[in-house]
């Protein structure tokens, strides 16, 4: 084989295994958990592709093509069925998520060139912003100019009533394997891939359930014992646990506090469109 040939193949490779790696999840806890998705019930499935594609998202392979954007730590769903949500993040449980990138106002500024509303942190923090998808999806954009990628995942924030909140960050901590602790003095839940935050709200939140983020799911490493885990705990599933024409098994739950969780063994995520 000529010496080009052989550097062409390398390079595909090489290009290949990048993709994979990219789009995988961080690893599973001890339990067998880690990350998965947010699920978005878009009214306009291109204006929210779109965005997260401005954002730095990559196009993934799967039972909806050009429905599946990944960004390192979490899959976006961006269809739901049918179903299109009714009202935004803001007002529910699930007040927000958020990214972290490596410069704030660098960032800011390509996604604005690129079309993205971004909005200024509060108090016109620097190392702050937030971005709203066209149907009402919060994303907090934190700063860390440690990381070496461009943007990652990072949290999703509840709102609960505040004697609620000690109850939520156990229930979290002992359902999927979390460590519970603390940040700026606020309670929360470090998960592989994300970290779960607890803010008070001065009034009960509405469920996510059929609102714009109808859901966020994690992935398990065996469904059935996960299942069997949770239901020993006194943990009713929302559907019997069924296969969907991917391959993957998924089944619901509903946090006491009005969440809708998807749990899934998911079959292998393959490298990113582009």
């Amino acid at each position: 084989m000529k010496k080009t040939n052989v550097l062409f193949v390398m390079l595909a490779v090489l290009t290949l295994i990048a993709g994979t790696a990219a789009a995988q999840q961080a690893p599973f806890n001890e339990v067998g958990v880690t990350m998965g998705h947010w699920h978005i019930a878009s009214k306009d499935v291109e204006a929210n592709k779109k965005l997260f594609l401005a954002m730095g998202g990559k196009l993934m392979p799967g039972p909806n093509p050009n429905q599946q954007i990944m960004f390192p730590g979490v899959l976006i769903n961006l269809l739901l069925g049918t179903e299109k949500g009714n009202g935004p993040t803001q007002g529910s449980v699930v007040n927000h998520v958020g990214f972290i990138v490596d410069n704030v106002q660098k960032r800011a500024a390509q996604w604005k060139a690129a079309g993205v509303n971004v909005l200024p942190g509060a108090n016109n923090r620097q190392d702050q912003a937030f971005v709203e998808t066209p149907d009402g999806v919060r994303i907090e954009i934190l700063e860390d100019k440690t990381q070496s990628m461009p943007v990652r995942n990072e949290h999703v924030h509840f709102f609960l009533p505040e004697n609620e909140i000690p109850k939520a960050q156990a229930w979290y901590a002992k359902t999927f394997g979390g460590k519970p602790g603390t940040r700026n003095n606020a309670p929360i839940v470090d998960l592989p891939g994300v970290q779960l935050r607890f803010t008070k709200a001065d009034a009960k939140q509405a469920p996510t359930r059929g609102r714009v983020l109808d859901h966020i799911g994690f992935d398990v490493k065996d469904h059935p014992a996960f299942v069997k885990k949770i239901q020993s705990e006194g943990i009713k599933l929302d559907e019997p646990p069924r296969k969907v024409p991917n391959g993957s098994t998924i089944t619901y739950i509903t946090d006491p506090w009005g969440t809708r969780i998807e749990i899934v063994q998911r079959t292998p995520l393959g490298p990113q469109v582009q």
